[in-house]
């Protein structure tokens, strides 16, 4: 029989706020610093995910969801739910530390 101590469950660390705005009406909105951003890749390349609420009707149109994350958890859970669903292993997590800038036309 295993032991299980509730009391030693880590708690996810708070992130190290950059920016903070609050509105006249107590919405606050934080700026916070992330180690990295975590991308959903299909055979290297990132993807992205799209569900349809009835493929036989127009109406409403597909719904995009979130393929990257700043926490790498959310990420490999959807790799591994995409990897099951399509029976593959060529979906993976791949970590972005730094990019290229680019600037909207």
């Amino acid at each position: 029989m295993a032991l299980h101590n509730d009391n030693h469950i880590m708690a996810r660390r708070s992130p190290k706020v950059i920016l903070r705005s609050v509105d006249d009406d107590m919405r606050a909105v934080e700026v916070c610093e992330a180690d990295a951003v975590y991308a959903v890749c299909y055979k290297g390349r990132p993807v992205k995910v799209r569900t349809f609420q009835n493929v036989e009707v127009p109406y409403p149109g597909p719904k995009y969801l979130k393929s990257s994350f700043p926490e790498s958890g959310h990420a490999f859970n959807l790799a591994d739910k995409l990897n099951e669903k399509f029976a593959t292993t060529d979906f993976s997590v791949v970590m972005m530390t730094t990019g290229r800038t680019i600037k909207e036309n």
